[in-house]
């Protein structure tokens, strides 16, 4: 089963077998980790879900859809390495994938 590993905001990290099918925000909120808020429950409307992704892992998912960039786009500290977890999708064959939760504002 493909794993997440996140890395929350007080610099701690905690892995996760996430189900392919599952967004990368289920693992999260399924094991009630800090950091990801998902007020919209996975609908691409909050951005309550903001990671960071590196290279390796950004080249395993597919690209963000104009409504995701558009949410991006208006998010503080976002970067070229910002995705929204609720549209970030596991697959069988993904192995480990490693996501850093953005610092909440709240």
């Amino acid at each position: 089963m493909p794993t997440v590993v996140y890395h929350l905001p007080d610099g701690s990290r905690s892995a996760v077998e996430v189900p392919a099918g599952q967004s990368v925000m289920d693992g999260s909120v399924r094991n009630n980790l800090p950091g990801i808020v998902a007020e919209c429950g996975g609908s691409c409307s909050c951005a309550t879900c903001h990671v960071f992704l590196d290279q390796e892992a950004a080249e395993r998912f597919d690209e963000a859809s104009m409504e995701e960039q558009d949410l991006l786009e208006f998010l503080d500290g976002a970067s070229s390495r910002s995705r929204l977890a609720c549209q970030l999708i596991m697959r069988a064959d993904m192995g480990t994938v490693n996501v850093t939760v953005a610092q909440s504002e709240g």
